[in-house]
């Protein structure tokens, strides 16, 4: 008697909230009316929603955020690029118009290339619509490049983008080398290295590379035969104060892994007390850092003089010219003595 009392009870219950909350045309149990009770938190839900959005959107209006870039200052290098409109017409390289570099000082391990987040950074980052925006915008002009453009180029002197200046920067208006990582020729180095520690507290010739091109352009700057002068300074410096080193660059796996399995062909190319100072760098190079020091196509080879504070303090690209070598042995010394002044 009680149990139908309660069933009585409930079903009368149900059936004025039917009727409360349904349409008048519905009855209180068709499947739209339920359809219709059901989605009725749902929608209370969306509004809330909604109102939080809008009153964080205008919040952010009344204190926008504040970003910080890597895009060099000064004027910007005249010059095909990788990226961007098509270069047309006629171009003659020019000097220098300022330092070039990262605004940062490097450390031992920047730019590895390696996501190393955790898994609840990675999941909290996939939900970041402002980090969305920013890698979908990076995804897109990844995209729009064109393939050969780099190749295109090639036809601007050869791809020579600048002029090397001829005298140095000077070291408080200079920028920075950037940190890279690799693995070197030294069999004893199993694991990847930093640039940043070698080029600490020594002069340095650096030479980026991507192809056999490019290398043959380097090689104009920095080989004994094209310049025996600058391997003269090398060679007297005492303590190993100046150095040659080379960053051998390739983002390409296939033929990363083909420059490691052949690794043997290019230590025969250099003497053993230089096999520490040859990098295999497989990623770490953005576009950013392309612009700000200076690396406009990726198929021509760049000269970078760094003294001892990782400070990029002339650079060259292309094929060199014979005032260049000149500028670059000048500039060699000068930096190998200042580092054995700070010595003393």
């Amino acid at each position: 008697m009680e149990s139908s009392s309660v069933l009585a009870l409930t079903t009368g219950m149900l059936a004025r909230y039917s009727i409360q909350h349904a349409s008048p045309s519905l009855r209180p149990f068709s499947p739209p009316a339920v359809r219709q009770r059901l989605l009725q938190p749902l929608r209370s839900l969306r509004s809330y929603s909604q109102a939080a959005a809008a009153a964080s959107g205008a919040g952010n209006k009344a204190c926008p955020k504040t970003t910080t870039t890597t895009k060099p200052a000064g004027a910007a290098i005249e010059a095909p690029r990788r990226y961007g409109p098509r270069y047309e017409g006629d171009f003659t390289p020019q000097p220098l118009p300022r330092p070039i570099g990262m605004p940062q000082r490097p450390r031992a391990g920047e730019n590895t290339g390696i996501d190393d987040r955790t898994l609840s950074q990675r999941r909290h980052d996939l939900f970041d619509r402002d980090r969305n925006m920013v890698r979908r915008k990076e995804l897109t002009e990844q995209f729009s490049r064109p393939y050969f453009r780099d190749w295109s180029n090639l036809q601007f002197h050869d791809g020579k983008s600048f002029l090397a200046p001829p005298r140095l920067f000077r070291a408080e208006a200079s920028l920075y080398f950037p940190n890279l990582q690799g693995r070197t020729l030294a069999p004893k180095d199993k694991t990847a290295r930093d640039t940043t520690p070698l080029l600490t507290g020594r002069a340095s010739v650096v030479s980026v590379f991507s192809s056999r091109w490019a290398e043959v352009q380097v090689g104009s700057f920095v080989s004994s035969e094209a310049n025996p002068a600058l391997h003269d300074v090398v060679s007297r410096s005492p303590g190993g104060r100046a150095q040659l080193v080379h960053v051998n660059y390739e983002d390409n796996a296939a033929k990363a892994w083909l420059l490691w399995l052949f690794r043997g062909s290019l230590r025969r190319r250099f003497a053993q007390a230089d096999w520490d100072k040859y990098f295999l760098v497989r990623r770490g190079i953005s576009d950013d850092m392309r612009e700000a020091v200076g690396l406009l196509n990726a198929k021509v080879g760049y000269v970078f003089l760094v003294d001892h504070h990782c400070r990029i303090r002339w650079a060259g690209s292309g094929d060199s010219r014979p005032d260049e070598r000149e500028s670059l042995v000048k500039g060699l010394a000068k930096l190998a003595n200042e580092v054995d002044k700070e010595k003393e």
